[in-house]
């Protein structure tokens, strides 16, 4: 019996009807045919209306298509049409359709007509057609591409075999159609059509090309005892003792399959060209997954890893001829590279976003390849399939799947995910550069492939929210508080904490603009946290192409937006530089008039123990002078506050080079004055807080310390000057005891103001001027934060309170020992009006005539509390603070000359200058070189 299908007897009918110049062929062609090359609507329609002029319904039916095409694609419109005419052509027609026999077929192992409409769906994988987008995955392609059992699903309407011929369920399909209509007219029309056709072709194709092989024939032929409404879930699950749930959702894995076997045929009797024949029809299963007679494949080794679990090897048929041997052994690499592929795809599927996105990539090469192995079955159908031709066709596939193959097995292998596996992709494409259609495939695969992460990326950068379920992002949040309940200085810890970048997670095309990615979200945020709506010009549409940098141009766009924005937001609204002019004036001491009124009103109580400080006592103090200073001006006022901090600065600084908090715990506390533990500090609300930051303002505070204890002891030394001006009204004779006391105190003014004038006007001042000129030019809060951290960190380093140098220690005991003697004139200060005051001159007097009468007569003056001898005159007490501050300071001169030797870019000779600026102390420096060169 001929085998005809539905589509071509109804064409084949009209075509004689109206003596029209085509055959069924022709016009499938033309209703198949790609975009570019298929005919106008007009053009299909008035052939439609050529073919069918005959009908007296053809008007209506024109009519009815005429509106399908304006909607649909051309190969549903030729459907509809022809189901309108079909039933009128089987009652005229009493065409008796039979299905093949069993043994009919593998008795002549001839190929199907080209009249089946397996060039409608590949009938390897028939059941395909019963996916509700059958359809419409006709205008995909210039064929029907087909479904593997693990992209499809189970089919709502199912072929259904019957011995009462291929409409015996017609009218059980009518009444269906109807029910359907009622709700769903445009898809009862489709899944009425798909069942009459999928009716049509079983009896031709299905027992020929079906993936369970002979065991569909012998169901075929028990189909006479079959009821009507038997699906085809429970004939697969007859035929394979597994559920068709379960079935659908496997791979194609070349699964053995249970059931009655089919007589092969003894292919070493057989001709050449009937091996040939016989070979490819099981070849083109092969390719496609299912279990041949003749080309077995090897089984695999449960134990096997790497490579290996992804390769498989074929044994093919012993009494096959050689030269079809030879053909085999090129072509079925492609069928390992295929399955292979297959299963990386099941392996993978849920592994991240990413390996998800490239998995339906993969997926669209698949339905590609089986358009290639449908287009290779409709030539062996039409008997014009060779296997040389099949491997010319075969070929350039060949090189495309080993490439395909190879990059997915470095993926699996290494367990890439994410932004890895994109990396992988984007190196894989630079050598390919030779291969430009395995180049372009692979840019593709790029392409679709990173398109989720790129969601992610256009969200962060434009909206500043990361949607990462996956962790894949190349962002990462870190909050873990709402910010009602915010610790305290976050601000410190949000700039560097909150948002931080994963560095294993960037692609290799986003490495170079990973800060500037990660700076656009955080700016986008700051300003969501400042009640501003984020809202870009423009929206931006993000996706890679890796053949150009258009991501670039995006990722810019929106990082100039947002930076623009911030920065808006800090100096305009929230006046930045205000704040910062504010904590200099105080932080700084550059408010002089306020510097000198605090501490005049809080020299008492910072005197005390620090325990006995009172802080509710110095901050009434401070509201007080800055509303009687010219600090009452001041909009930013109310945003200083005092702190007594629990060490001093040396403490603070070595505690900075330790960076061990278990030592300081261990350490008692010192005994320490209010003066010592004393700082100011700057409170301020957001987003000014990113600025004036806890660490930002700490570094101020250790400014602040050392130029305010400074400032304590010139004022100490001003103060007995002050006091001291008595002996001018003494005689030369009685004046001369205090002369080298009264030359100690001017050294010692002269070496701690020449150390607050380098600090203050040679340090401070050049670099804040610097500081502000550069931010008339800044363009991003990032630029801000840097030049405000060059400008501390520069002026720590040159006032000796960095952690690399030593010199404040040195500063700090120059002062130390300055109040000291400050205390010595102070307590010595009640014997210039005393009456001993006369025999301690004539005591002096006759110190210059006998020097052993000295001691003698000095023997009965009173006695200060210091760390001297307690038998030391008051000249000998001079004369020790002397030694003692002239080494300290001297030491210290040449520990600045040491480093000004390593690096010339310090300015400390400059102070070095101002303390020797009449080599007083060049001869003494010399000689404890020399002293300290010869050990």
């Amino acid at each position: 019996m001929s085998k005809v299908d539905l589509v071509r007897v109804v064409l084949h009918n009209l075509i004689v009807e109206s003596q029209a110049p085509y055959t069924p062929d022709i016009i499938v062609r033309h209703f198949r045919a790609t975009h570019e090359q298929r005919l106008s609507s007009n053009e299909l329609l008035h052939l439609l209306a050529t073919i069918s002029q005959k009908r007296p319904n053809f008007q209506t039916v024109i009519t009815e298509v005429t509106h399908i095409l304006k909607t649909k694609d051309p190969m549903y419109a030729l459907l509809v049409f022809i189901e309108r005419f079909s039933c009128e052509d089987i009652a005229g027609s009493h065409l008796k359709i039979e299905m093949p026999s069993a043994t009919n077929q593998s008795s002549t192992g001839s190929p199907v007509s080209a009249l089946s409409l397996a060039s409608f769906a590949p009938s390897a994988s028939i059941r395909s057609l019963t996916d509700d987008s059958a359809i419409h995955t006709l205008s995909k392609s210039q064929s029907i591409p087909t479904s593997t059992p693990m992209n499809c699903r189970r089919s709502e309407v199912s072929p259904v075999r019957s011995t009462g011929g291929l409409f015996g369920r017609r009218n059980h399909n009518l009444k269906l159609y109807h029910q359907k209509q009622k709700t769903d007219p445009e898809r009862a029309d489709l899944s009425v059509i798909k069942e009459r056709v999928l009716m049509a072709v079983s009896s031709s194709s299905l027992s020929n090309y079906r993936p369970l092989g002979s065991t569909e024939v012998n169901l075929m032929k028990s189909s006479a005892s079959i009821k009507t409404n038997s699906s085809t879930s429970s004939v697969l699950a007859a035929a394979t003792g597994l559920p068709d749930e379960y079935r659908t959702h496997m791979l194609w894995d070349y699964c053995k399959v249970d059931g009655n076997k089919t007589v092969q045929p003894e292919l070493g009797a057989l001709p050449l060209e009937s091996q040939q024949r016989v070979l490819l029809k099981e070849l083109i299963h092969c390719l496609c997954g299912t279990r041949g007679n003749f080309i077995v494949p090897m089984p695999a080794d449960a134990n096997s890893t790497g490579i290996a679990k992804y390769e498989t090897y074929f044994t093919i048929h012993a009494h096959l001829d050689k030269s079809l041997t030879e053909l085999l052994q090129d072509i079925l690499p492609l069928a390992s590279y295929f399955i292979g592929i297959q299963k990386m795809m099941a392996a993978t599927d849920g592994h991240g976003q990413v390996v998800n996105s490239l998995n339906a990539a993969l997926q669209d090469l698949t339905n590609d390849f089986y358009v290639l192995v449908v287009q290779s079955e409709q030539e062996l159908q039409q008997q014009q399939l060779t296997v040389q031709k099949l491997l010319y066709y075969l070929q350039p596939t060949i090189w495309v799947m080993e490439e395909l193959w190879t990059t997915l097995v470095n993926v699996q292998l290494n367990e890439f995910q994410g932004a890895a596996v994109l990396t992988h992709l984007h190196g894989r494409i630079k050598r390919l550069e030779g291969d430009r259609a395995a180049q372009q495939i692979m840019i593709n695969l790029t392409h679709q492939a990173a398109e989720p992460y790129m969601r992610m990326l256009q969200l962060w950068i434009q909206k500043g929210v990361i949607v990462d379920r996956n962790r894949e992002f190349l962002v990462e949040d870190n909050e873990v508080v709402h910010q009602g309940e915010l610790p305290e200085h976050y601000s410190d810890d949000y700039w560097e904490k909150r948002y931080t970048v994963r560095r294993d997670r960037i692609p290799s095309f986003l490495e170079k603009y990973s800060d500037k990615i990660l700076r656009t979200g955080k700016y986008l945020n700051v300003i969501r946290q400042c009640g501003k709506r984020v809202m870009p010009t423009q929206q931006m549409e993000l996706q890679l192409d890796p053949t150009n940098e258009r991501h670039v141009y995006v990722i810019n766009d929106a990082y100039y937006f947002a930076a623009r924005m911030l920065l808006d937001v800090l100096l305009t609204e929230n006046d930045l530089m205000g704040h910062l002019q504010s904590v200099k004036n105080y932080l700084l001491l550059n408010q002089g008039d306020f510097t000198m009124q605090f501490m005049d009103a809080c020299e008492d109580e910072l005197s005390k123990n620090v325990d006995l400080v009172l802080p509710m006592t110095l901050e009434n103090l401070l509201g007080l002078t800055l509303r009687l200073s010219s600090a009452r001006n001041d909009p930013y006022k109310d945003d200083l506050h005092c702190e007594l901090l629990t060490y001093d600065l040396v403490t603070q600084m070595s505690k900075i080079m330790n960076q061990k908090e278990e030592y300081w715990q261990s350490q008692d506390r010192l005994d320490l004055s209010g003066l010592e533990c004393f700082a100011f500090t700057y409170e301020v609300k957001w987003p000014v807080s990113l600025v004036l930051n806890h660490i930002a303002i700490s570094k101020y505070q250790m400014l602040f310390r050392q130029l305010f204890f400074c400032k304590h002891v010139e004022r100490q030394l001003c103060k007995i000057w002050k006091e001291n001006s008595i002996a001018k009204k003494f005689s030369p004779q009685a004046a001369e005891l205090y002369r080298s006391a009264f030359t100690l105190r001017q050294r010692m003014m002269n070496a701690i103001q020449n150390l607050e004038y380098y600090m203050m006007i040679e340090i401070i001042e050049p670099n804040w001027h610097i500081f502000i000129e550069k931010m008339k030019k800044v363009e991003n809060v990032d630029n801000v934060l840097k030049l405000h951290q060059d400008f501390l960190d520069s002026c720590l380093k040159n006032c000796m309170l960095t952690e690399s140098s030593h010199l404040n220690r040195a500063i700090f005991k120059l002062c130390k020992i300055c109040l000291k003697f400050c205390d010595f004139i102070q307590l010595s200060q009640r014997f210039f009006l005393d009456a001993e005051l006369k025999s301690m001159v004539c005591d002096s007097s006759d110190d210059n005539t006998n020097n052993s009468d000295v001691d003698q007569g000095n023997s009965n003056c009173p006695q200060f509390e210091s760390s001297l001898d307690s038998t030391d005159t008051f000249s000998e007490r001079v004369k020790r603070f002397d030694l003692e501050f002239t080494g300290l300071l001297i030491s210290f001169l040449k520990q600045i000359n040491n480093m000004a030797k390593k690096n010339t870019a310090d300015r400390f000779m400059n102070l070095v200058h101002r303390i020797n600026f009449n080599a007083f102390y060049s001869d003494q420096m010399e000689k404890l070189c020399v002293k300290d060169a010869m050990g």
